[in-house]
């Protein structure tokens, strides 16, 4: 069972002062509105996933949608490179189904395995990869089309296209979509690896 505890200060204005310390890491000053959030996950069966990673969780708007669409034995494991952000959300949410990961996205196949995971079935990211540097930017996307099972997929949102012609390249399919009533309106994408 899922028990939210309220957070030491309102979740909005720590996200906001975690921006303020490290806006090219976390590319948005207000978290992903619900809408969004909605429009990213629902196109996607989730009552089959075991495994499903999410980089870069921020306050767990994100993760709290999925651990909800989630079945009982699945595992989340979500990876950050801010401590604040994991200590945060270890405060707010307690799930024996959420682990929580001080680190880099480009480690997945390596965090995978210690977990017991050969392969995710999904990933999530909101990584600003328009202003992450381009060498990081290039680890992370290539760890991840090796971390993610055939047939599974690298789900993103993201505030532009920059994206694209990297994820095209690297998996098999990428269909897109897009979240209009939030503000900026977010691109989704969704990119499948070969079954």
């Amino acid at each position: 069972m899922t028990v939210h505890r309220p957070p030491a200060a309102p979740r909005d204005l720590f996200f906001f002062r975690q921006f303020l310390k490290s806006p090219g890491s976390i590319g948005s000053i207000i978290p992903t509105s619900p809408v969004a959030i909605r429009a990213m996950l629902d196109p996607v069966d989730w009552s089959e996933a075991t495994c499903v990673v999410e980089y870069g969780p921020g306050t767990g708007v994100f993760t709290r949608a999925l651990l909800a669409r989630l079945g009982p034995d699945a595992r989340l494991i979500a990876i950050d490179t801010n401590p604040d952000f994991t200590a945060y959300l270890r405060q707010a949410i307690h799930d024996p189904r959420l682990i929580l990961i001080d680190g880099n996205a480009a480690n997945v196949e390596t965090i995978l395995a210690v977990h017991g995971f050969t392969h995710a079935d999904y990933v999530i990211s909101g990584l600003p990869f328009s202003t992450i540097p381009q060498q990081v930017a290039q680890n992370i996307l290539d760890a991840t089309a090796r971390a993610i099972r055939p047939g599974g997929a690298f789900l993103v949102y993201q505030y532009s296209l920059g994206i694209l012609p990297r994820l095209a390249s690297r998996f098999s399919r990428v269909d897109l979509g897009r979240a209009w009533r939030c503000i900026p309106p977010a691109r989704l994408f969704y990119a499948w690896r070969a079954a």
